[in-house]
C-alpha cells in the first residue's frame, strides 16, 4: 500500500515499542490510565481545571501535563514539545466537556461548552494523528441536539478519516457501573483500515462484587434533609423520587440515588449535595465514600485524588472509566495500529 510521504515517519508507534498518544480535556486521568493499562506511552495530557490537573499529577508523574484553556494550544507547541511531526501521533483523544449535551442537564444547544469540539477538530486537522478517539454522551443524538450531532460527524469525516460512532455501555467492559457512552473513532484515510469497536465481555458486575473486601476506613458523608429521613423508604436501585412521587406526589429528587448491591451501579454523575444528589448506600444511612466509587468507577484503590469530598466526586463524576478505555484502546492498537501497512 502506497502512504504519503508528509504522514510518514518511523518514529511513529516505535517510541519504547508502544503506540503514543495525546490527551486534550484529561480530566483526572481516566482515560489516561486506560490507555496506561492498554500499553501506550502518553505523551502529554491537557485540561484547564486546577484540581483535576493536580489529581493527574498525583498519579502520571512520568506524562508532563499541561493546566490549559484548549483553545489556547497551538498545533506547532504540541508537536515541538512532544518532538513529533504531523502524521507521526499514533492516537489523539479527548472528551470535550459533555454539559451542554447531558440529559440530566438543560440541554442547551448553544452553550458555550459544546463548541470545545470545534478546538478537538482543530487539533486533530494540525497532528494529521493516524487515530482519533471522542467520547460524550449519549444525550448528543437525542432530540433537539441531533442537529449538532450530525454537523459535529460532518466536520470530523471532512478532515481525511474515515470515522464511526456507537453508543456504548462501560458495564460490559468490566466496570460496574451502567454508564452508556457515545465512542468516535476516525481512522485516517491512507491506512485503509475501516474503524471498528471492541465486544463487550457480555457478563456484567454487581456493586456487591465489585465492593468485595472493601475496607471504609475513609471519611463517610451522611445525607440531609428528605434524603435521611426517607432513608429506609427508598428501595434499592431507585431514586428518592420514586418514594416522593408514590407518597406526596412531588416529582423530584431523581438525582439521588440508593446502590443496589445486586446490579452494576447507576451512572456517576458529576453532582453532589448532601440533601439532593448522590448515591446512597444500599445498608447504611450514608453516601457511599470516594473509595467505593473508585472501585465502581474502575479505578485502583491506591489511585489518589486531590480536593475536597464534593470536588473528588466530581471528578470520578467526569471520568472516563479505565476499564472502559483500556478495552477500547486495546482494540486500536490490535484492529488498526498493528495492522497499519499489511493490508
Amino acid at each position: 500500500m502506497r502512504r504519503s510521504r508528509q504522514l510518514t515517519n518511523v518514529r511513529g508507534a516505535a517510541m519504547n515499542g508502544k503506540p503514543t498518544v495525546i490527551s486534550v480535556f484529561a480530566g483526572c486521568g481516566g482515560s489516561s490510565l486506560g490507555y496506561k493499562l492498554a500499553g501506550y506511552r502518553e505523551l502529554l495530557a491537557v485540561d484547564w481545571n486546577g484540581i483535576a490537573a493536580d489529581t493527574f499529577k498525583l498519579n502520571f508523574t512520568d506524562v508532563p501535563s499541561w493546566v490549559r484553556d484548549v483553545r489556547t494550544v497551538t498545533v506547532e507547541e504540541v508537536l515541538n514539545f512532544c518532538g513529533l511531526v504531523p502524521g507521526e501521533l499514533d492516537v489523539f483523544d479527548g472528551s470535550p466537556p459533555c454539559q451542554g449535551f447531558s440529559m440530566s442537564g438543560r440541554r442547551e444547544v448553544n452553550d458555550s461548552r459544546n463548541d470545545l469540539f470545534l478546538e478537538y477538530i482543530r487539533l486533530i486537522n494540525g497532528l494529521k494523528p493516524k487515530v482519533f478517539l471522542m467520547e460524550n454522551v449519549p444525550g448528543m443524538v437525542k432530540g433537539k441536539m441531533k442537529g449538532r450531532f450530525i454537523d459535529i460527524l460532518k466536520s470530523l469525516k471532512a478532515l481525511d478519516y474515515r470515522v464511526k460512532c456507537k453508543q456504548m455501555n462501560a458495564k460490559y467492559y468490566g466496570v460496574a457501573q451502567s454508564r452508556e457512552r457515545l465512542i468516535f473513532i476516525g481512522v485516517r484515510n491512507d491506512l485503509n483500515i475501516e474503524p471498528s469497536f471492541p465486544k463487550g465481555c457480555g457478563r456484567v458486575v454487581s456493586v456487591g462484587k465489585a465492593l468485595e473486601g472493601f475496607n471504609c476506613a475513609e471519611q463517610v458523608v451522611y445525607p440531609k434533609g428528605k434524603a435521611r429521613d426517607y432513608y429506609y423508604a427508598i428501595p434499592p436501585g431507585k431514586s428518592l423520587a420514586h418514594f416522593m412521587t408514590k407518597k406526596f406526589g412531588i416529582n423530584s429528587y431523581f438525582n439521588l440515588i440508593k446502590a443496589d448491591p445486586k446490579r452494576p451501579l447507576c451512572t456517576i454523575t458529576r453532582l453532589f449535595a448532601e440533601g439532593m444528589s448522590g448515591i446512597l448506600h444500599w445498608k447504611e444511612r450514608r453516601f457511599l465514600t470516594i473509595g467505593e466509587l473508585k472501585r465502581l468507577a474502575s479505578f485502583p484503590d491506591d489511585f489518589q485524588f486531590a480536593g475536597t469530598f464534593k470536588e473528588q466526586w466530581a471528578q470520578i463524576g467526569n471520568a472516563v472509566m479505565p476499564k472502559f478505555m483500556c478495552a477500547v484502546a486495546e482494540h486500536i492498537k490490535r484492529e488498526i495500529l498493528e495492522k497499519e501497512g499489511t493490508e
